[in-house]
């Protein structure tokens, strides 16, 4: 198992080149970069898809060398730009002393060519140095640090609430399969597949934590001083919200005791909990239901029923662990799957602070360290959940032998 363990973790430093190569190569087709983004903003577009058009870091006037929309700015400032954010460096003259500058005689800004960047980025990115944020001023890897709690509690509670649910329901479906309970639950998890997950957040939005929510006349001056309603002090007098719209936390929680602050939290985190969970529910259970169905009608069961063992013993003491395999496997795409998914849209949604809201944003400010530390910590830890996956089919079912399979 050792040397199996040995070839996954070898196997994840090619990926992991393979990724950033690719994101690499597609940013410097991309439309605007963080100078172009800075220029926008000085001259007053707003956007700067509004006053360029080309690819990445590299829009450039061709009549006049310099950037697209800049022609009122200074060389010199835009140089200066270009050092700042690692696109060229400054070069001088033989025999120069002093420190190097580019208000120095005999200084001048030399563009880094894109290759040579990508291979200084995968340099630091193998010591975990991400660099600095282009407008934060903070280094990336204390931004990773900062956010990714918000993003693997999110996905932790949504996956951990969808096994709690699918296993037990998927059970109970493929023990009573073609039964009025298999189709009435069949017809709800289809709809709940159907339904994307970002939908079903601005659907819960809208019914429990909007101002268009329920109106119940007289009731602020009972919640006024009630001890046991004390976590809903935020409602609205007009429209008492059931949920709050956005944030982990109130914002008296320092103030609160352990256990009001472990309400609160539950409280902030029910609604994107939820909307994540909807369409890896619907997954789960189906795939649970067909797994168990493949197991009960194998010859194996057939001889245990006939033998006169119990229908729970048959059940539970030997096709739980056959069918419980394939459940494990779809682990790390159902974790990865909201780690992903829940991290850019719910996040961004219900305004949560994690490592998806974080490279979103990024994103749109071009903020490029943020935009591959992000992915880089994004991948990494995807390839480590696949790993963990498989030690966990040799603890269910120690038959199997990775190691043996090459």
């Amino acid at each position: 198992m050792g040397a199996y363990i040995l070839r996954r973790l070898l196997l994840v430093i090619p990926t992991l080149l393979g990724i950033m190569i690719i994101n690499f190569s597609l940013v410097q087709f991309v439309p605007g970069g963080p100078i172009e983004q800075i220029i926008a903003r000085m001259e007053g577009s707003g956007d700067v898809f509004e006053t360029i058009s080309g690819g990445g870091s590299e829009t450039l006037d061709a009549e006049e060398g310099s950037y697209a929309g800049a022609r009122g700015l200074p060389q010199d400032f835009l140089d200066e730009l270009q050092v700042e954010f690692n696109f060229a460096r400054i070069v001088c003259e033989d025999g120069f002393s002093g420190e190097p500058s580019l208000r120095a005689e005999g200084c001048e800004a030399v563009p880094v060519p894109a290759l040579e960047r990508f291979f200084l980025m995968m340099w630091d990115y193998i010591r975990f140095d991400f660099g600095e944020s282009y407008f934060r001023s903070v280094g990336v890897m204390e931004l990773v640090v900062e956010k990714m709690p918000v993003s693997i509690t999110l996905g932790l509670w949504s996956t951990l609430i969808a096994y709690l649910i699918s296993i037990p329901l998927g059970i109970k479906k493929a023990v009573r399969d073609g039964t009025p309970f298999d189709t009435w639950t069949s017809g709800a998890i289809i709809v709940g597949y159907a339904i994307p997950g970002f939908l079903f957040a601005i659907l819960l939005i809208v019914l429990f934590a909007s101002n268009n929510c329920f109106r119940i006349p007289g009731l602020s001056g009972w919640l006024d001083g009630n001890p046991v309603l004390w976590w809903l002090h935020d409602w609205n007098p007009t429209c008492h919200r059931l949920f709050p719209l956005r944030g982990l936390t109130s914002s008296n929680w320092e103030e609160l005791s352990a256990v009001g602050k472990v309400l609160d939290y539950l409280h902030h985190i029910a609604l994107p909990v939820l909307a994540s969970t909807i369409g890896a529910f619907a997954t789960l259970t189906l795939l649970t239901k067909n797994s168990f169905l493949d197991e009960i009608k194998k010859h194996y069961v057939i001889t245990a029923k006939a033998k006169g063992v119990s229908d729970r013993r048959v059940l539970y003491g030997h096709v739980f662990r056959n069918a419980m395999l394939i459940v494990i496997s779809g682990f790390p795409a159902l974790f990865i799957g909201v780690f992903f998914g829940g991290s850019l849209i719910i996040e961004t949604l219900f305004s949560l602070d994690g490592l998806g809201r974080l490279g979103f944003e990024a994103t749109l400010a071009r903020d490029y360290p943020v935009m591959f530390g992000t992915l880089f910590t994004f991948s990494l830890l995807g390839l480590v959940v696949g790993i963990i996956t498989d030690l966990t089919y040799v603890m269910i079912d120690p038959r199997i032998d990775f190691e043996r399979r090459g």
